[in-house]
């Protein structure tokens, strides 16, 4: 068996198809029900599709060896965990912590066998609702506000710098991210990969004052 059909394999068993749904999906992508007798370049492009859909090899490994948390929600529900690792109000940044967590809300054992919306709501609201509730996180926004103020990025920022600084004006929050972004107006043009940097500048300040309370 090729490496291509392996994995083919595997992301059929992750995203929890059942025979008749994943031979219709491998039809509808390449017009052939079977992975043996499709080309290389049609075995990939059915790979693209299923990477699109969630799917992430378990082999997947972090710089320290460990393997990446898959399944279609595990980004979403990774990025709202270590949010709250950020704000101070979870004590465990490990993928276990959050797939236990996940498992409480949604009686499912791993976060890469959540494949419905439903069941991953369940997770997501649930950890959005302790982030506002004791991190002091607004998700609500005035539907005039521009885009920055819309992105989850600035949200968790600005509920860090509060707990941080609870008394100190809007003004200087962006003093601050302008400073760690290096840009003379970062609240005009600031990128998702920026606001990480933020939010774990804002993180590491929270746990250290934390620490040293």
């Amino acid at each position: 068996m090729t490496s291509s059909i392996a994995a083919i394999h595997v992301a059929k068993k992750q995203l929890g198809l059942d025979d008749d749904t994943y031979r219709a999906k491998l039809a509808r992508i390449t017009g052939i029900a079977s992975t043996k007798e499709m080309t290389e370049d049609q075995r990939q492009a059915v790979l693209v599709v299923f990477r699109n859909e969630g799917f992430a090899p378990l082999d997947t490994k972090r710089p320290n060896g460990r393997s990446k948390l898959a399944g279609k929600f595990a980004k979403k529900l990774q990025a709202l965990w270590i949010a709250g690792w950020n704000l101070g109000i979870i004590q465990e940044r490990d993928d276990k912590a959050l797939t236990a967590f996940v498992e409480g809300r949604t009686g499912i054992a791993a976060v890469r066998f959540v494949h419905h919306q439903e069941d991953a709501n369940r997770a997501i609201e649930a950890l959005k609702s302790w982030l506002a509730r004791e991190g002091g996180v607004i998700w609500k926004h005035d539907q005039f506000a521009p885009d920055f103020k819309r992105s989850y990025g600035y949200k968790i920022a600005r509920a860090q710098f509060k707990i941080m600084l609870p008394d100190v004006p809007e003004h200087d929050f962006w003093v601050v991210v302008n400073d760690i972004t290096s840009k003379l107006d970062a609240n005009r043009d600031i990128f998702d990969r920026e606001w990480i940097a933020i939010m774990n500048e804002f993180g590491q300040r929270i746990r250290a004052s934390k620490k040293a309370g």
